[in-house]
């Protein structure tokens, strides 16, 4: 397993790769607004620019998120990804407004585009800049359980679908000379947009608001737990939250009440590395208690 510096050098690298797509995308996509004067590549432009600012954004909360533990922080600075995801989100609704309110004003009064062929040659080539940074992003969000860098990648992957509708936008223009084709689509832009600013502040509060691990997650450490209980111990109360790329689970493990403290150290230490192998990034917090007090059973406040 990668160490927690190699880590988070490798997601800064990811960073700076997102944002250097940007940059490259956003000279592309404006240099076919300008040559076309297309109100849906402006559109498309527009959102490559959001890209930046968010990926410059993962890039300062990604630095905050690996720094260690501390006094005031004792469960460290994982949090700080979704800071970016809810900034993210918030400037593609604001995007998404901007968009919408050129493409209404577009509407009643078109105007004819210029250079379609080699803006939409322009605009292609930008697609697929960010279609191969999206698919590198998103494999790498599922490598490091990075939650910034999986909001990047679907952030642009919304930009590439964005594209491929503005392509298909200015190409039925071209074909059929009725220029409204263009606002139309680029309403259609704004609506995804949206959508995806949406989904994404979602995501954001959840993890704010100490959101339990997926279902699928929490069968994992029932699984794991439901092991030991062959060897008659029980368990009950399992917490889960997660913190970024960090994952938490607790949960009280209630043995025979003749077991000396080391027997059940012992027991809590082979628990918990079954549970970190199965289920990476994860810190486990366990409170021990006799099987056979009433006293452990009185303490459920949350349905397993």
């Amino acid at each position: 397993m990668k160490s927690n510096t190699s880590k988070q050098s490798s997601l800064i690298r990811y960073a700076w790769l997102s944002i250097s797509a940007a940059v490259i995308t956003i000279m592309l996509k404006a240099g076919a607004y300008l040559l076309t004067d297309s109100i849906g590549l402006l559109s498309d432009a527009m959102e490559s620019f959001i890209n930046l600012v968010g990926a410059l954004m993962a890039l300062a909360m990604l630095t905050i998120a690996a720094r260690p533990a501390d006094k005031d922080h004792p469960y460290g600075h994982n949090k700080a990804e979704y800071f970016s995801s809810g900034v993210e989100g918030s400037l593609i609704l604001i995007a998404a407004v901007t968009i919408g309110i050129t493409a209404i004003e577009r509407l009643y009064t078109p105007k004819p585009l210029e250079q379609i062929g080699f803006g939409l040659i322009v605009s292609v080539l930008a697609s697929l800049i960010n279609l191969f940074v999206a698919l590198v992003l998103l494999k790498a969000s599922k490598e490091y359980h990075s939650i910034t860098l999986e909001a990047d990648a679907q952030h642009l992957m919304t930009d590439v679908w964005t594209s491929v509708a503005v392509l298909i936008g200015v190409g039925m223009v071209a074909l059929t000379g009725w220029e409204r084709f263009d606002p139309i689509v680029a309403l259609i832009v704004a609506g995804n947009i949206v959508w995806s600013g949406i989904q994404i502040i979602r995501k954001s509060i959840l993890g704010l608001m100490d959101t339990a691990l997926p279902v699928e997650t929490l069968h994992m450490i029932h699984a794991v737990l439901d092991i030991y209980k062959q060897n008659g111990i029980e368990y009950h109360e399992i917490l889960t939250r997660q913190s970024g790329s960090r994952k938490f689970v607790s949960f009280h493990l209630l043995v025979p009440g003749e077991w000396t403290v080391q027997s059940g150290h012992v027991l809590l230490e082979c628990i918990e590395g079954d549970l970190c192998k199965s289920i990476p990034n994860l810190t486990v917090l366990i409170h021990l208690e006799p099987l056979d007090d009433p006293a452990s059973w009185k303490d459920i406040t949350v349905a397993n």
